[in-house]
């Protein structure tokens, strides 16, 4: 077998405890919180800056700090290294030099869920599994459908009845079994948390395992990398479940320990929508967790995730960082989505544009300054939601 991960452990980020990395877990035995995979980073003899320019163009080239041991189990369609983009005219006409956007929706199925499900498929295949099931929003599912055909998994995705259409299309396509479920994602979840034992699928909800975090983590990586190992200012993150940015922290973590940066950290915002904010409640409040919200609505499917399951560790960061949760309209979503795309020619996800609205009133209240590098998450293509937009065009009779 050839060994690629430093893969070492796996702990708990509530009680400590430590569990075998080769024995299948979804969360912590003891305690029923999530679970880190841990490496053994004094022997990354092999992995440098200058080695890691070499390699090829994908999330994979991280593979000392990923979890698969023998490279005939990745799972891969190319995900990962997506380009950091000078945001120059949405930058200036805040008078923001350094604005840049992290453009996700180049991955495959055409969302960041790419690099969680790349990594938690290819585990769980390394690890025995046949068949994984998941809930999901939607971009999640989609994922789920074509890592799991591409390694020939039986797969099941449960999502609202109201998720994009093209989610549900993609799903299908890639001979996943798809139920639609009446209520929202935290209703999809309590199905497959029912029926995971009855039917033998192992649940590669969001951080229900211990994988996916470590596919969202290379986003943080791959910043580092971008930035030439010095990190920006602030990160602005739309955060649903969270995964994003609990792993981005991790990255920077096992970075530092490596010592190819230093502990100066991003301030890490979370952004979510004014009819799902959880976080944001919690996080005014002063609260370690948060509280499941109700009557959840929002445009921005992948924000609309009343019970975030990691919810402590996303609070825990946001503190950690000196950053901040904030919430906005619908209405700012989708007005950011026309004014990021007619400055700079990408039709973002609502997700997305949630991220931008913030922006705009954290540079308003002068938390974010004129001269801080900051870094926008385009997490999925505006492609998948065109019911969002009402195109008026004029018919040429020339």
């Amino acid at each position: 077998m050839t060994s690629l991960s430093l893969l070492s452990h796996l702990e708990c980020t509530n009680c400590r405890r430590v569990y075998s990395a080769d024995a299948l877990h979804t969360t912590c035995p003891n305690c029923g919180k999530v679970l880190f995979a841990r490496y053994d980073l004094e022997h990354a003899n092999g992995l440098s800056p200058h080695a890691l320019a070499h390699r090829e163009w994908n999330m994979w080239r991280w593979r000392e700090l990923l979890p698969v041991r023998d490279a005939e189990n990745i799972v891969t369609l190319g995900e990962g290294m997506t380009p950091l983009l000078h945001a120059a005219r949405l930058g200036d006409s805040h008078n923001f030099k350094q604005l840049y956007i992290k453009e996700e929706g180049l991955n495959p199925t055409g969302s960041f869920k790419a690099r969680g499900l790349s990594a938690a498929v290819s585990r769980a295949k390394e690890l025995g599994v046949k068949t994984i099931a998941v809930p999901s929003a939607g971009n999640a599912a989609g994922a789920a459908a074509a890592y799991g055909a591409r390694a020939g998994m039986e797969t099941y995705v449960f999502m609202p009845q109201d998720a994009p259409e093209i989610n549900k299309i993609e799903s299908y396509i890639a001979g996943a079994q798809v139920y639609l479920v009446r209520g929202l994602i935290s209703d999809a979840g309590k199905i497959v948390r029912t029926l995971t034992p009855q039917y033998g699928w192992f649940d590669v909800s969001t951080l229900k395992e211990p994988y996916r975090v470590e596919g969202k983590k290379t986003m943080g990586l791959e910043i580092a990398e971008q930035f030439g190992w010095e990190l920006p200012d602030a990160i602005i993150y739309p955060t649903g479940g969270g995964t994003g940015i609990i792993g981005m922290w991790k990255a920077f973590e096992e970075l530092e320990q490596l010592g190819w940066i230093g502990s100066k950290r991003p301030k890490m915002i979370a952004v979510q929508a004014s009819g799902c904010a959880p976080i944001v409640k919690a996080f005014e409040e002063g609260k370690e967790t948060a509280e499941a919200w109700q009557n959840a609505r929002t445009i921005a499917d992948g924000l609309r995730v009343p019970e975030p399951f990691a919810d402590y560790l996303i609070l825990r960061v946001v503190r950690e960082s000196g950053g901040t949760a904030l919430a906005v309209s619908d209405e700012e979503i989708r007005q950011a989505m026309g004014e990021w795309a007619r400055a700079e020619g990408m039709f973002v996800a609502p997700e997305s544009a949630a991220t931008y609205a913030a922006f705009k009133k954290l540079v308003a209240n002068h938390f974010l300054e004129p001269h801080e590098r900051v870094v926008l998450f385009n997490t999925g293509s505006g492609l998948k939601y065109p019911n969002l937009i009402q195109a008026e065009v004029a018919v040429w009779e020339g």
